[in-house]
This record gives structure tokens, sequence and C-alpha cells, in this order.
């Protein structure tokens, strides 16, 4: 399977999101796009990473950035966790690893000394050529957010080309 690389395309791969949703990653195209990868709903970290994005959903918006947060999860626990925090993005349940291995964002974890393999906090900002612009690897939550919408305005063009 190919891998998404910095500066390059990302391969499509097709979805399913909440709301009952199939999504392409082509289809991302023609707006920013930020898929934030978690590992697992409703825990304390994945919960204050997707209320940070939720509280600035309308920063998002203005950027013309769309957010998908991204885990194992099955569809209804993202549907649930979804609603118990009123998240107004979709949430992409990935139980096959397909974004998960695309990304390359499975990595040994360790558990009070027992390993296992797990997500790895990740974000990645697409453009809207569909053009991977910007990783960040093993996030650590405080502050993710405002990093990634500094990325995104870095990548808007001047406001006098701006269309």
């Amino acid at each position: 399977m190919k891998k998404a690389v910095a500066g390059k395309p990302v391969p499509d791969a097709e979805l399913q999101t909440t709301g009952g949703k199939a999504l392409r990653l082509h289809d991302l195209k023609g707006k920013y796009a930020v898929l934030y990868f978690y590992p697992k709903d409703d825990t304390p970290g994945c919960t204050l990473e997707g209320q940070d994005f939720r509280d600035r959903h309308s920063q998002f918006k203005k950027l013309k950035a769309e957010i998908y947060g991204v885990s194992r999860d099955s569809l209804a626990s993202h549907e649930k966790f979804k609603a118990k925090f009123k998240f107004p993005f979709e949430l992409i349940s990935d139980e096959g690893e397909k974004l998960c291995r695309l990304f390359d964002v499975i990595r040994e974890k360790s558990l009070y000394g027992k390993k296992y393999m797990g997500v790895d906090r990740s974000t990645f900002i697409l453009d809207k050529d569909g053009v991977l612009q910007k990783e960040f690897r093993s996030v650590k939550v405080k502050g993710h957010v405002d990093e990634v919408i500094e990325e995104i305005r870095k990548l808007q063009p001047p406001l006098s080309k701006r269309q």
C-alpha cells in the first residue's frame, strides 16, 4: 500500500464517517483538510483534543478548512462521541486501519510495561490540491490546534490574491 508523503498528492482512499457518509480523500480537493488521528473515543486526551478543534471550528471555517477526526473506533462509538461533545465535524471510522497505514500512524506503545500497537496522535494538513503540506507527529494536545491554524494561515495566498 502507498503511503502519504509530504509535498505529494495523497493517495485516494474511501472511508465511512459519522452521519452515514462515505468520504473519498480525492473529494477533499478544493478546500484545505485537517485529518487528526487520535487513539480512542471518549478518553481524556482524545476528548480534550476534539473539544479544542470544536471550540476553534469557526476559525477553520473562515480559513476554508475542513476537520476530520480519525480513529480505529466503530461508527457507533464515533456517533456517541460526536453527539456527547457536540463536534461540528465528522469523525472517520478506520477499523481496518486503511487510513492509519496510509499516514503511517500505527506505532509500538507501552502501557504499564506492556507493549502494544496503537495510534500515534498525529495531524496532517492537505492543501486544496490534495497535497500533504504538513504533518505533526506524537502530538501534545495543549496548544496543538493553534499550531494547526497557524500552518493553514501560512498556506493561504495573500489577501490580494484570494478569490
